[in-house]
């Protein structure tokens, strides 16, 4: 039987992720409260982001801001893009 929990993102019961995605309390709290599509949603953005910005994961200034994006993303509803963004196709 698959984990359910009440995904904020998408504001409905919904399957829950398998693991904690990420290290510390925002981890946790993504893992109660974020469902899968959601976190694949979020991931398609952080890969724009990445992307986009020229990020490296491996920077712990881009790794901080990620963080930030993630909240905003996930819980806050109020992502925006990078400026000059435009979506392929």
């Amino acid at each position: 039987m698959t984990r359910q929990v009440f995904c904020e993102y998408e504001q409905r019961e919904t399957e829950g992720l398998d693991f904690t995605p990420w290290p510390g309390e925002l981890g946790k709290r993504v893992y109660a409260h974020i469902g899968k599509a959601a976190w694949a949603a979020w991931l398609a953005h952080q890969t724009m982001l990445i992307n986009e910005n020229r990020l490296s994961p491996m920077n712990p200034q881009h790794r901080a801001f990620l963080e930030q994006e993630m909240l905003k993303f996930l819980f806050e509803r109020n992502a925006d893009k990078p400026a000059g963004y435009v979506p392929e196709g």
